[in-house]
Formats: structure tokens, sequence, C-alpha cells
């Protein structure tokens, strides 16, 4: 059964995860913005599901922020016996 260290490092791993495709569909999501309004289409649509992405990334962050900080804590908790990974 894996420890409470490694269950953090392994949800911390993919809330990482999470973020950095969050922020490539952000990413995706700002150029056709773009590129809708360099080609005179309607782009409302568009930023309304950017904002959404934006929304979701905050929540994204959020947690990713909170596990840093269980594990922090549970890596104290295990009294440094189990090296942290990076």
């Amino acid at each position: 059964m894996p420890s409470e260290v490694d269950f953090f490092r392994q949800t911390l791993s993919m809330a990482e995860r999470h973020v950095a495709l969050c922020e490539t569909h952000i990413d995706i999501q700002t150029k056709l913005i773009a590129e809708l309004e360099r080609d005179g289409h309607d782009a409302t649509q568009a930023k309304s599901l950017l904002s959404l992405f934006k929304r979701i990334q905050a929540v994204h962050l959020q947690y990713r922020d909170h596990l840093k900080k269980e594990l922090s804590e549970a890596e104290l908790g295990s009294g440094g016996k189990e090296p942290r990974k990076k």
C-alpha cells in the first residue's frame, strides 16, 4: 500500500499535468480568437470558452498548491524518512 507521501507525490504529479494541459488549451484558444478576429469573424463564443478555461486553470492551480502543502506536511510527518523526489 502506498504511503501518504507517495499518494501526495502521485496526485501532485497528476495535478501538474492538468495545469500544463490547461495552459496549452488556453494558448490554443487565445490564438484561435486572434485568428477569428483577424478574419472578421465573431469570437464571442471562443472568448467565453477561453474564460472558462481560465477559471478551470485557477482551480487546477489552487488544487496543485494545496497538494504541495499537503505533501510538505506529509514529508515532515514521516520524519524525513522518505527522500523527496523531484
